[in-house]
C-alpha cells in the first residue's frame, strides 16, 4: 500500500473517534414485490443499530429473520426491484441510494463483507493472488503491481496461508473451505475498511477451522482498528466474540443490548427460548432441551400484533392488538395502556442504538423480570422417561453392531483411455468399535476424516475389503440377497438433508408407507402403522395427506424419522440429522430421538461434527481422524479427560454459549487444514497439526513420525487413545 493511502487512512481514523458511530443503521425497511399477484415480502422491518470503532456487533435469530439482508441493504447489494427505505450512513454520510459507481469506491475500502460461501465469493478463473491484489489496486491506483502483489503474499501469510509466495499462484479450487474463508477475510482486510460485516463466516466450516477463522477475525480487527457486524445463529460464537447482541424475529429486532444482559438477563420470550435451545457440553447433567414449537411466520402474510405471539408460550390476547415496540427495559407500558390505546399500544420507535441500554419488543419483559422466569418456566420442557437399560451393565447388552479392523480404500486413477493406478485414498484405515443395544455411539471429526464412509461401508451389508461387520450377531460377509433383505428391517438410516431424502411427490402416508409396503405389511396394518408413527414423532394426522415441500425442515426431518422407525428396527444410522436445522427446530428434534430411545430401546450409531450435540445426546463417543479412531471410549470421561491432542483441540474448539465461561477459556488452535487421505504422514497421522508434538524432545518425536501409534487404554475405563504421549 502507498504511503499517500496509509496517511490518508490514518487520518481518517483520528478524525472518527472511538465514541463517534462508524456505521448507523436507523429504521431500514426492505420489501421484495411479489409476483403474480402475491402479496409482498416485507423482509426487514424498522432495523436500527450503530457500531463504532472496534466494536463487535452480533446480529442472531432463525433462517429467514431478515439478517443477511439488512446487511445486503447496508452494502448497496439487493436486487434494483427491492424497495428501501430508512437510513444507512457511514462515518456520517448517507450511502442508502448511492449509485453503484459510488458504492464501488466504498465497499472494500471503508465498509467490506465476509460472504457464507467463500467459493462463490471468488472468481473461478483468476488466481487467489491476483484477485486480493486487484482488491488493492482498485481503491489504490497509485500502488504498483509489484507492490500489491507484495500486499497480497502479505496478507495470505497474515491470515495463516502456509507459503504465501507459492499459494498466491493458487486457484481458488485448490484451496480447502476454511482456506477460502482465510482468504475472503484476507480480502476484506486488504485496504484497513472501518466496517467489516460477517455473514455466517463459520457456518460450514468445521470446528477447529472455526476457531482458526474466529482468531483471524480478532487479528482484523486488531490490525484495522474496524468495527465488526457479526451474523450467525450459532449463540456460542457469539458469546465469546461480540460485545452487542441484536436479536431478529420476523424482520424487525426484538431484543438488543450488551452480550452480558442479553444471555444473563434476556427478556424476551424469543432469545429465553434461542438460548435454552442450546446443547451445552460443559454440562455434566443433560437435561431435555428448551423446543420453541411452530416456525417463524410468513413475511409476506404476518399475523396481528406480535409476530411471535403465535409460538409464545405466555402470550395473551392483548399481544394480538399491536406490535410492541423496542423500548429499554422499564419502559414497557402497562396492560392498562396497552387495553387504552387499543391497536396504538407502544411508543414512539427508538433507534435501538444506545450501546448501554438493554431494550426489549415484549409486553411481559417487566413481568419476566419481577418473577425471575427462566427459559424452562416459560417452555414446557418434555421429561425424557428413564431408559430401561439405564441399570444394565454395558457388557451385559446385547450386541447390535460390530466393526472390526475394517478398511475401505479407494484407488486414485489416471488417464483417460488408458487408466493407470497413481496411488490410493485412505478412506477408512482400520477401526474397531462396537454398540449396544440401548446406547448411542457417536462417531466425530472433520470433513474427511471418514465418518460418513465408514457409514456407507456398515449400510451396504456387504464383504468389506478387509476386517469385518457384524449387525445383530451377524457377519455381513456372509449374507445372501434375501438375508440382507431381512436384514434391513432391522437397520435403517436418517440422512443429513430431509428434503433430499423424501420424494417431493409423494404424500407423507405413502413415504411412511413405502417401506412396509416393500415388506409385505397388510393394507390395513400399513394404515395403523402410518398413524401411529405420525403421531409417535408428534405430527398431526392431517398433515398425512400433504408433500414434503409443505413443511418445515424440522418438520421433515420429523417424516424422516417415522419412516425409518416404520419396521421397527432395532439399530438407527443417523447421518448429521440435525446439522441443517436451526437451533430452535434442533432442539425438538434432538428431544424427540432421546424420547424414542428410552420407550423403544434402540441403538443410535450417530454422526455428527457438532460436539456440543453429541455431548448431549452420545453415551458413547468414537473420534476418527484420517481414517482411524484416534480415541474411543464414555462420552462423560472423552469430554471430562481429553486424552488425544486432536480430541483435546476438538473440544477446545467448541464455543460455549455463555461469556463469562468463554471468556475465561483458552483455545486450542490448530495449524494448517486436514492433510489429504491420498497422502496421510507417516507415523502418526496427527503429527504435522499436533500441538503436544512441538513439545517433545527429538528421540520422541522420532516416535511419532516412524511408529504408528495404536488404540491403548488410558484408565481403568474403556476410554482409549491412539497417541504415544496420551494423557492419563
Amino acid at each position: 500500500m502507498s504511503t499517500d493511502t496509509v496517511a490518508a487512512t490514518a487520518s481518517a481514523h483520528t478524525e472518527n473517534t472511538a465514541d463517534a458511530p462508524v456505521l448507523e443503521v436507523t429504521d431500514l425497511a426492505v420489501t421484495f414485490p411479489g409476483l403474480n399477484g402475491n402479496p409482498d415480502v416485507h423482509a426487514v422491518r424498522g432495523v436500527s443499530y450503530t457500531v463504532r470503532r472496534g466494536e463487535v456487533l452480533g446480529i442472531v435469530g432463525e433462517s429467514g429473520s431478515g439478517k443477511s439482508v439488512s446487511s445486503m441493504a447496508s452494502m448497496g447489494l439487493l436486487p434494483e426491484h427491492a424497495r428501501i427505505t430508512g437510513s444507512v450512513r457511514l462515518h456520517g454520510e448517507e450511502i442508502l441510494g448511492l449509485d453503484d459507481r459510488a458504492m464501488a469506491r466504498k465497499r472494500g475500502r471503508v465498509i467490506s463483507m465476509v460472504f457464507q460461501d467463500p467459493l462463490s465469493g471468488l472468481t473461478p478463473v483468476y488466481t487467489v493472488g491476483d484477485q486480493l491484489a486487484e482488491a488493492v489496486l482498485i481503491h489504490d491506483p497509485k500502488t504498483s503491481k509489484a507492490g500489491a502483489r507484495a500486499r497480497a503474499v502479505e496478507l495470505l501469510d497474515l491470515v495463516g496461508i502456509p507459503n504465501a509466495q507459492h499459494r498466491y499462484r493458487s486457484f481458488p479450487h485448490e484451496f480447502s473451505g476454511g482456506m477460502r474463508q482465510r482468504v475472503m477475510i484476507a480480502m476484506a482486510m486488504a485496504n484497513r475498511p472501518d466496517v467489516i460485516i460477517c455473514d455466517e463466516p463459520t457456518t460450514a466450516l468445521d470446528v477447529t477451522i472455526q476457531a482458526q477463522i474466529l482468531d483471524l477475525l480478532r487479528t482484523a480487527r486488531r490490525e484495522t482498528g474496524a468495527a465488526i457486524v457479526m451474523i450467525t445463529h450459532d449463540l456460542g460464537v457469539v458469546a465469546g466474540f461480540v460485545d452487542r447482541v441484536l436479536v431478529m424475529y420476523a424482520g424487525r429486532p426484538v431484543e438488543t443490548g450488551g452480550v452480558d444482559d442479553i444471555y444473563y438477563r434476556s427478556r424476551m420470550p424469543y432469545t429465553m427460548g434461542l438460548l435454552g435451545a442450546v446443547p451445552r457440553m460443559d454440562l455434566e447433567h443433560q437435561g431435555a432441551l428448551v423446543p420453541i414449537k411452530g416456525t417463524p411466520p410468513s413475511l409476506s402474510d404476518l399475523p396481528p400484533g406480535c409476530p411471535f405471539a403465535p409460538r409464545c408460550p405466555i402470550a395473551r390476547p392483548e399481544c394480538d392488538m399491536a406490535e410492541p415496540e423496542l423500548l429499554a427495559i422499564g419502559s414497557q407500558p402497562s396492560e392498562e395502556e396497552i387495553r387504552a390505546r387499543g391497536t396504538e399500544a407502544g411508543a414512539a420507535r427508538t433507534d435501538g442504538g444506545d450501546t448501554g441500554t438493554q431494550r426489549v419488543a415484549c409486553i411481559r419483559s417487566g413481568e419476566i423480570a419481577d418473577r425471575g422466569w427462566t427459559a424452562q418456566d416459560i417452555y414446557p420442557v418434555p421429561e425424557i422417561p428413564e431408559s430401561s437399560f439405564s441399570d444394565v451393565p454395558r457388557e451385559d447388552r446385547p450386541e447390535m453392531l460390530r466393526v472390526t479392523d475394517l478398511i475401505k480404500h479407494h484407488p486414485l486413477m489416471k488417464g483417460a483411455v488408458l487408466k493407470r493406478r497413481v496411488g490410493t485414498v485412505y478412506a477408512v484405515d482400520g477401526i474397531d468399535f462396537d454398540s449396544r443395544e440401548g446406547e448411542t455411539l457417536a462417531l466425530v471429526g472433520e470433513s474427511g476424516c471418514g465418518k460418513s464412509s465408514t457409514l456407507m461401508e456398515i449400510m451396504g451389508l456387504e464383504k468389506p475389503q478387509r476386517g469385518s461387520v457384524s449387525v445383530m450377531g451377524r457377519d455381513t460377509a456372509g449374507l445372501g440377497r434375501a438375508d440382507r433383505f431381512r436384514l434391513r428391517r432391522d437397520m435403517q438410516i436418517v440422512f443429513q438433508d430431509p428434503m433430499s431424502s423424501l420424494d417431493p411427490r409423494m404424500t407423507v402416508f405413502d413415504i411412511i408407507a413405502e417401506p412396509l409396503r416393500t415388506h409385505g405389511t397388510a393394507t390395513a396394518d400399513t394404515t395403523r402403522r402410518v398413524y401411529e408413527l405420525i403421531d409417535l414423532v408428534g405430527l398431526n394426522t392431517e398433515h398425512a395427506t400433504r408433500f414434503p415441500a409443505e413443511f418445515s425442515g424440522g418438520q421433515r426431518q420429523r417424516i424422516g424419522i417415522a419412516r425409518a422407525l416404520a419396521l421397527e428396527p432395532k439399530l438407527l444410522v443417523l447421518d448429521e440429522p440435525v446439522s441443517a436445522l436451526d437451533v430452535s427446530i434442533q432442539a425438538g428434534v434432538v428431544n424427540l430421538l432421546q424420547e424414542l430411545q428410552a420407550r423403544l430401546g434402540l441403538a443410535y450409531l450417530f454422526v455428527a461434527h457438532d460436539l456440543s450435540v453429541v455431548r448431549h445426546i452420545a453415551d458413547r463417543v468414537a473420534v476418527m481422524y484420517l481414517g482411524r479412531i484416534v480415541e474411543i471410549g464414555d462420552t462423560a470421561s472423552v469430554y471430562a479427560r481429553p486424552a488425544h491432542p486432536y480430541t483435546q483441540a476438538l473440544l477446545s474448539a467448541i464455543p460455549l454459549p455463555d461469556p463469562e465461561r468463554e471468556r475465561a477459556r483458552t483455545h486450542i488452535v490448530l495449524d494448517g487444514d486436514l492433510p489429504s487421505p491420498a497422502d496421510p504422514p507417516s507415523g502418526c497421522s496427527f503429527r504435522t497439526r499436533c500441538q503436544k508434538f512441538i513439545t517433545l524432545s527429538e528421540p520422541d518425536r522420532e516416535q511419532c513420525m516412524s511408529v504408528e501409534p495404536r488404540v491403548t487404554a488410558t484408565s481403568g475405563g474403556d476410554q482409549a487413545a491412539a497417541c504415544h504421549f496420551a494423557e492419563r
